[in-house]
């Protein structure tokens, strides 16, 4: 695919790049190989091929939600600096 100078000053403003005009000159050559690339894979029968999200089989690694007991309300506020009425008493943040 042949890729003219507006092209990648075009490409290269998107992605807020500065390139000297050597840079870009070198970079016509570079990104026009990178499409011609991408252009002979869209060449590949893939009629066969089963669309997939994954490479590999996805699978849940998850534990079961069991429910368990809980800490009681003294339990939980046991190592608590501070605590009142119940609940954690913690410094004001906002005023």
């Amino acid at each position: 695919m042949s890729l003219t100078r507006e092209d990648v000053t075009y490409v290269a403003n998107l992605a807020r790049l500065e390139f000297t005009p050597d840079e870009v000159t070198a970079l016509i050559d570079k990104m026009g190989a990178v499409l011609d690339y991408a252009e002979t894979l869209s060449e590949l029968d893939t009629s066969t091929v089963k669309a997939t999200e994954h490479v590999l089989a996805v699978q849940n690694v998850f534990r079961e939600d069991v429910p368990k007991p809980c800490l009681s309300n003294e339990q939980a506020l046991a190592n608590a600096p501070e605590s009142e009425a119940g609940c954690f008493k913690v410094p004001r943040v906002m005023e």
